[in-house]
């Protein structure tokens, strides 16, 4: 028996750890200008991404911890489905089906995305040991209520919290421009999705971006 709990000692402390490597929020626009069929598009478009091979790979690899937000106007925003890690194949499953059947917390509200940042900041004490800390926020608007939306990006840096983002456009290109110019942090980016039906498309490949990071 002796030798068994050595040799049990030994095992444990012989095998490293997996750290987490980056926790993600997911921050969903739910505001009024987001109707039911467009809300699908961006709840399938994250369920889909999330069975990939190639993301569902690196969730695990780096078990990555995730977690998704639904925001709107003032004070109204929501921890739609807490930070979970992503140890295991299963762990990815059970997180993108709790996407795809996740109710809206909100609508026929505004748009506040700086209430939105500042939410989700407050979040990621759960997660202290994940190496990176990172906000995902997809929107169709500019914000129009809550906190200025520069001043909540000035803050989450100066925690450390990388923001990036995802702009739905329908008709030129100022959702870009805004996300570019007041939602995503130095070093961060944003990927414009061609109305709602690219969105799919462009998770996926936000999601590519912010996951597999660049040495660089």
């Amino acid at each position: 028996m002796k030798h068994l709990f050595t040799a049990l000692f030994i095992w444990l402390v012989a095998t490293p750890v997996l750290a987490c490597k980056t926790a993600l929020i997911l921050a969903i626009d739910v505001s009024s200008s987001i109707d039911i069929g467009e809300y699908r598009y961006q709840v399938d478009g994250l369920a889909d991404a999330l069975q990939t091979p190639q993301i569902i790979n690196v969730l695990v690899q780096d078990q990555i911890a995730l977690a998704v937000v639904q925001w709107s106007g003032h004070n109204e925003h929501s921890l739609a489905i807490p930070f979970r890690r992503m140890r295991t194949i299963d762990d990815v499953n059970g997180f993108r089906e709790q996407v795809r059947i996740m109710p809206r917390e909100w609508e026929a509200s505004k748009t506040a995305i700086g209430d939105a940042i500042d939410f989700a900041v407050e979040q990621f004490s759960v997660v202290p040991d994940c190496q990176r800390h990172v906000i995902d926020v997809s929107g169709d608007g500019a914000s129009n209520a809550g906190a200025e939306t520069s001043d909540a990006r000035r803050r989450a840096q100066e925690r450390g919290v990388e923001i990036n983002g995802l702009a739905i456009e329908t008709v030129g290109n100022a959702i870009t421009a805004f996300y570019n110019r007041f939602v995503r942090t130095r070093g961060g980016f944003v990927i414009t999705s061609s109305g709602f039906s690219d969105y799919p498309r462009a998770i996926h490949a936000k999601l590519l971006r912010e996951l597999i990071k660049p040495s660089s």
